[in-house]
């Protein structure tokens, strides 16, 4: 079985003859069958394409321009190394026949083909009318061109990639590939770590063993789930660490968080007025083109300019607050629903117009803080061998247990009061600042 499981043209192709080969940072070589070329090559997966990883980032890392066609194919990638690995696994094989590990090669491709621009900040303010992506890619999974090459090419159902992708599988099989595409320490995250590291030409990301980790693959005991031997541990902690950092210094950095932030507010202005369903299936261009034109000369028209017109122009943080610092305030304001945040920022607005003695626009103050979800948490098994005893990696790792599953969300994603550029030495001088978002949050209730 585990023969057959290698003997896939995908995984045949990594280290041998192939149709051809494509070139991804930081130059490796990326097997095209003639059925992953089929794939990659529809109109669905090509607009991918248009649409960068890291949308706002690239206004604090200029060079993050990637775009989520070049990270499918990494994640596409590194499904095939984790399945090369894993094929000499008994257990393993006895699960995952090759048709599995098709389905797992093609889901991998198309994981992120849902995805619309900047999807990640509109998810998460979780508004009426606005679908998870995963959801919103079974339109172009179960019908178009996607579907027939899925059916005529790959010998794949369609419907199997959606509930592989965005299912509760209950099988064991079920459960174990899709551990490999969303989990602790998943092709997904494997991919986009270094990738998106490497473009925002940090290092934090690249500096854990991938080789190392792969190699150490096995499942845990359960049988429904990636798992680690002892020789990958130091990997899966750097790993831990690699995903903290990212976080606290790129996607969570104050200044990508004001443009997270002002992007969101425009959205939240102009949301009820839009077809969401026709903007989603846009590329970047066209979906700012047509928020703009939504906009017109209201209050999200300057947000937007200040993103995507001539001038760069992000809000100024006027102040910040985290669980250990501040407790009682970010207590107040963390993972509040998102139109209530909109609320409390409104009255602040308000308190601040009072305070400087000058008008405060209600979009000229934005609050932001952690949303409602929560990031998946990052404990695995570690095993002594591939059949022996199981420990949690939080049970033998400090690193990993305080910065994996106590500290994370609340640590590195903090509470922050931004403000339009022309308010920020005024208001930064007073001293209330505190007691004014106390005020504007009981006001709120």
């Amino acid at each position: 079985m585990a023969a057959s499981l290698l003997d896939l043209p995908e995984l045949r192709g990594l280290h041998g003859p192939a149709s051809g080969l494509v070139r991804l940072p930081p130059g490796v070589d990326v097997p095209l069958t003639p059925r992953v070329r089929q794939l990659i090559d529809t109109r669905e997966f090509r607009r991918l394409a248009r649409i960068s990883q890291l949308g706002l980032v690239s206004l604090v890392y200029p060079a993050a321009n990637h775009t989520r066609h070049e990270h499918s194919l990494g994640v596409y990638l590194n499904a095939i190394a984790y399945l090369q690995s894993l094929a000499t696994d008994e257990r393993f094989a006895a699960v995952v026949r090759p048709q599995d590990a098709q389905l797992l090669l093609a889901a991998a491709l198309l994981h992120d083909i849902g995805h619309w621009p900047f999807c990640h900040p509109i998810e998460d303010i979780r508004l009426a009318g606005v679908p998870e992506h995963e959801l919103f890619a079974n339109s172009f999974l179960l019908e178009g061109e996607v579907a027939d090459v899925l059916r005529d090419d790959w010998g794949v159902n369609p419907r199997d990639v959606v509930a592989t992708l965005s299912g509760k599988p209950t099988d064991r099989r079920g459960r174990l590939l899709q551990s490999l595409l969303s989990g602790p320490i998943d092709i997904d995250k494997a991919d986009y770590l270094v990738r998106d590291s490497l473009h925002a030409g940090v290092p934090y990301g690249q500096h854990f063993d991938r080789s190392r980790l792969v190699r150490s693959l096995c499942l845990n005991q359960a049988g429904d789930g990636l798992a680690i031997t002892q020789k990958g541990k130091t990997a899966a902690e750097m790993m831990v660490f690699a995903r903290y950092v990212m976080f606290s210094e790129v996607y969570w950095h104050h200044a990508v968080r004001s443009a997270t932030a002002m992007l969101q507010r425009a959205f939240y202005l102009l949301h009820r007025g839009l077809d969401l369903d026709a903007l989603f299936r846009l590329t970047e261009e066209p979906f700012v083109r047509t928020l703009t034109e939504a906009a017109a000369d209201g209050p999200a028209a300057e947000l937007l300019d200040g993103l995507f017109g001539p001038s760069r122009r992000l809000y100024k943080r006027l102040t910040q607050y985290s669980l250990f610092e501040t407790p009682e305030l970010y207590g107040r304001l963390a993972r509040r629903p998102y139109p209530w945040l909109v609320r409390c920022a409104e009255e602040f607005a308000g308190l601040l117009s009072h305070a400087l003695s000058r008008v405060v626009a209600p979009h000229e103050v934005l609050f932001d803080a952690p949303p409602v979800g929560l990031e998946v948490e990052f404990d695995i098994e570690v095993r002594d061998s591939p059949r022996g005893p199981a420990r949690r990696l939080g049970e033998i790792s400090p690193m990993a247990r305080s910065l994996a599953r106590e500290q994370f969300d609340d640590y590195v994603k903090r509470v922050r009061v931004f403000v339009h550029p022309r308010l920020a030495d005024d208001a930064r001088n007073l001293t209330s600042t505190a007691g004014l978002i106390h005020e504007a949050a009981d006001r709120v209730g």
